[in-house]
């Protein structure tokens, strides 16, 4: 990760996207909707990722620090600290299940039933390349996805999933291992049904962090319950507005 007084230059563009996507900003921690396309922190090649954009735009918050992540090209919510002790609170409540998240990805086919609980154990793979890979493996680490049936088209199936642990790449090797690859998935996604989705405007991952719901009722008992949500984008609702129905 960059160190946070390194210098970088996201440019204004990047900024102003950034900016944009703020859904709330309280006391002690703020919500972005992430674009895709811009990591959540520099590394492996890059320069900067929003929480470095976040200390240009704001270069005398005393403090801002990641409460978790989301894959490059992955949009939604995003949580940012403002103080350490909501930082250490947040943490604590994501180990314990206390942040309710879902997401919505496109994957690939027509869903058959209801509700479905996705429990195999994920494995983290560092290729010679230094590409991280990861795989259902009975040596890795539980991993546990809830899959929902939204909508259902003629090719596809919008999904919302809930996680019960955050493994890396988890949504997307689950869903994969249950022969429903993600759209716009180049790691562990289908390249025909892929060039198919394009037809309907896929560009990206289509895989949005949808909302988040915590109460922060450790630091404060009268704290609320906090309740977010992070609009889709005009680009995958047209994707959705596009694509043909299923029945």
């Amino acid at each position: 990760m960059a160190e946070a007084d390194a210098p970088v230059n996201p440019g204004q563009r990047v900024l102003k996207r950034i900016e944009a996507g703020i859904i709330a900003e309280e006391k002690g921690f703020l919500l972005l909707n992430k674009p895709s396309g811009i990591a959540v922190h520099g590394g492996s090649g890059l320069n900067y990722g929003v929480i470095e954009a976040l200390r240009v735009l704001w270069p005398k918050a005393p403090y801002l620090e990641l409460v978790h992540r989301l894959d490059r090209d992955t949009s939604g919510c995003l949580l940012i600290a403002k103080r350490r002790s909501v930082l250490r609170e947040l943490h604590r409540l994501l180990r314990e299940g206390g942040v309710d998240k879902r997401y919505l990805a496109l994957v690939k086919g027509q869903w058959q039933g209801g509700e479905r609980r996705v429990d195999a154990p994920l494995l983290k793979n560092t290729l010679r390349s230094g590409e991280r890979v990861v795989t259902v493996s009975s040596e890795g680490k539980s991993a546990v996805s809830i899959f929902r049936p939204v909508t259902i088209f003629a090719q596809a199936s919008l999904i919302e999933v809930s996680l019960l642990t955050g493994r890396t790449h988890q949504i997307r090797v689950h869903a994969a291992s249950i022969g429903h690859p993600i759209a716009g998935d180049e790691k562990y996604g289908d390249a025909e049904f892929d060039r198919e989705m394009k037809k309907y405007g896929v560009r990206r991952l289509f895989l949005h962090a949808r909302s988040l719901s915590f109460s922060l009722s450790g630091l404060d008992e009268q704290a609320p319950v906090h309740q977010f949500e992070a609009p889709l984008g005009d680009e995958l609702e047209a994707v959705l507005n596009s694509l043909p129905t299923g029945y």
